[in-house]
């Protein structure tokens, strides 16, 4: 019996969803239709609706489910590469500028853990993660256009009270609204970035995990290209009716990309019914109850994950310098003969200098997110797959579908070809931290602005990777253990039906050991990638103080040749992003796969397989990748609809 659920791997971009199709809230079991605690009839049976979020995707699904991400990117580049000169234009000193950029990394440690619980415990029918996708995106859109129009908004308000728009009150209430204006963007953009992650983890197979993060990637290289080249345009000569300055134009731009990317994602992709995941828990008290929560997330989670955010840990300490400071390393460089040749110019000779050198180092930037999309569009063809890439399926689900294995691979079989024996993820992004940390050494030794941009376009390589990697390694997990889970309710669930109708009650006890299992030794994909956030974020702040230290000893004035600082502060980045590459080297390289564990799910080996991984299963450690090809042969037949990378 085929799934009533159409098969996602067969969609195409105009009927990704069918609005015609099955009703899937119709009771599967009929005698009693009263409404259960979690939102289900009472009639309805898990164990009915088979599993087909495992089934392999269409490449135009994956598109589809990851876009949105290039969109908020847009937004991020406009935040990230205009943020400082418009505040800077606002009267804003340098001095404080610190404190405003430490909203980034603060937020993001804060808000996307907590976005994530809450989404995991979210119960509405159209999903859990789309509402905060939702609600961060129109939140991130008003705070973009009220950011970009608070001189003219502080300004009008005031000068109704009579107030002069050029008195140091007025001035000073506009800086401070556009610093709160900033805090509170950074607030909207951490909860739609969070709610994306969790949805891409949740919407895509365990299998695809690795393509599916490879795409967003990509589309997150692309928006940042797109943001870089509007802003090289003269975007008010030409796009006038959204606002008259550069700032106000690129934020409405930023505006319209995240509203339809998301409102494409939403719309277009379907998640799975939260409901039918039981009632959320019922320990959300508050603040308090979501710190104790996220340490004893942190306590628990799976080595392979702990060890990833070891290495984000370390090596966003040397990120992010190259994100904040690029340009001013850059603009080093091009001033120095310049300053050498007239140290005397006068301040408007300086101001022209920089704003040139400003555009040079802005170049460096562009070249670095071309090199990292085009690093995330081929290099994937040449990694063999980590884990395993075929599907991971139900054994009911398996058995009723009879497609070909011919007719599923299709024309682009070839691509298997270009596959590196032993060239993995793991060891792709070991050696792309290396190649950023001896880039970041040789900062102190280029002086010419050719050789530092070839510098900088070379880490364009790992922050490919870097947008990549990890996330593939902690959603493959995520993805493998949620599945595992899956097929031990729904094993246990036909058990208990079949045991309940012969009057055999000696599973209560089983069933609860499960739910306890899931409910509490596991966390669930919000909870997981907000505390690997807190692993990138918290370190942003440690590079922020640090590099503070760095500039009050060796920076110099403004127009005085030497400055060298810049380089210093890289390089010492370099140093923490070579620490992390150890951490990397400790990472498994899993064998045993989620179709090997849903197979042993299905036996009745669910319990312990949750607690180990291939590596350390000698069984798996013996004969590799096979054990888990031979245990997932019907999932082969099923259709297939993406590429394999």
């Amino acid at each position: 019996m085929r799934s009533s659920r159409s098969r996602a791997g067969d969609i195409s971009p105009t009927d990704v969803k069918n609005p015609h199709g099955p009703d899937e809230t119709l009771p599967l079991l009929s005698p009693n239709t009263s409404t259960g605690e979690n939102g289900l009839r009472n009639g309805d049976s898990i164990s009915e609706h088979h599993d087909d979020s495992q089934q392999t995707k269409s490449v135009w699904y994956l598109v589809l489910l990851t876009i949105s991400i290039g969109g908020l990117q847009i937004a991020w580049s406009v935040e990230l590469s205009n943020g400082s000169p418009y505040l800077l234009s606002l009267g804003l000193s340098k001095s404080l500028m610190a404190l405003v950029w430490i909203a980034g990394p603060l937020t993001g440690t804060l808000v996307q853990p907590y976005v994530g619980m809450l989404s995991d415990n979210c119960r509405l029918p159209w999903g859990k993660r789309k509402p905060f996708m939702i609600g961060g995106t129109i939140a991130t859109i008003i705070s973009l256009m009220l950011l970009a129009w608070t001189q003219e908004i502080v300004g009008g308000l005031l000068s109704l009270f009579g107030a002069d728009p050029e008195s140091h009150l007025v001035r000073t209430a506009i800086i401070c609204t556009a610093v709160i204006g900033i805090y509170v963007l950074d607030f909207a953009i951490n909860t739609v970035q969070a709610a994306i992650r969790a949805f891409i983890v949740d919407c895509a197979p365990a299998h695809q995990q690795e393509a599916v993060n490879a795409m967003a990637s990509r589309l997150t290289g692309l928006g940042n290209i797109l943001g870089y080249c509007a802003g090289y345009v003269n975007l008010p000569a030409y796009l006038w009716f959204f606002g008259k300055t550069q700032f106000q134009v690129l934020c409405a731009l930023a505006s319209i990309a995240l509203g339809a990317t998301v409102s494409l994602s939403t719309s277009l992709v379907q998640e799975r019914d939260p409901r039918l995941e039981g009632p959320p828990a019922r320990d959300m008290a508050g603040i308090f109850s979501f710190f104790a929560q996220i340490f004893a997330s942190v306590k628990r989670l799976p080595p392979q994950i702990k060890r990833v955010c070891q290495v984000q840990f370390f090596a966003w300490i040397g990120f992010f310098p190259l994100l904040f400071y690029t340009s001013s390393y850059i603009g080093e460089i091009y001033v120095e003969p310049y300053l050498r040749e007239n140290p005397n110019m006068s301040p408007e000779e300086l101001d022209e200098l920089y704003e040139q050198a400003t555009r040079v180092g802005t170049f460096a930037l562009l070249v670095n997110s071309v090199v990292s999309l085009l690093t995330n569009v081929f290099l994937p063809f040449f990694i063999a797959p980590t884990y395993d890439s075929h599907p991971v399926l139900m054994a009911s689900t398996a058995e009723s579908d009879t497609i070909s294995t011919h007719k599923q691979r299709g024309w682009w079989s070839w691509l298997d070809r270009l596959h590196i024996p032993g060239f993995t993820l793991k060891r792709a992004w070991f050696g792309s931290l290396v190649l950023f940390a001896v880039s970041m050494f040789c900062t102190v030794l280029v002086r010419t602005v050719e050789a530092a941009t070839a510098l900088i376009g070379l880490t364009g390589i790992t922050w490919a990777m870097t947008l990549w990697a990890p996330w593939a390694i902690i959603s493959a997990e995520i993805s493998r253990r949620h599945a595992v889970l899956r097929a031990i309710k729904q094993r246990n669930q036909s058990l208990d039906l079949a045991t309940a109708r012969s009057g055999d009650t000696c599973r209560d006890g089983e069933q609860d050991s499960i739910q306890q299992n899931d409910d509490g030794e596991t966390d669930q994909a919000g909870v997981v990638l907000g505390i690997h956030n807190m692993a990138i974020a918290a370190p942003q702040m440690i590079a922020t103080i640090g590099s503070s230290i760095i500039f009050r000893i060796w920076q110099k004035p403004r127009g005085t040749p030497g400055d060298r600082s810049m380089s210093v502060v890289l390089a010492l980045g370099g140093i923490a992003v070579f620490v992390s590459s150890f951490f990397v080297a400790c990472i498994h390289e899993t064998t045993s796969g989620a179709g090997d564990c849903v197979a042993a799910a299905e036996e009745g080996e669910g319990e312990p397989i949750l607690s180990r991984t291939g590596p350390n299963r000698q069984e798996s450690h013996r004969h590799g990748p096979e054990v888990s090809l031979q245990r997932a042969t019907l999932t082969r037949n099923k259709s297939f609809g993406g590429m394999e990378y």
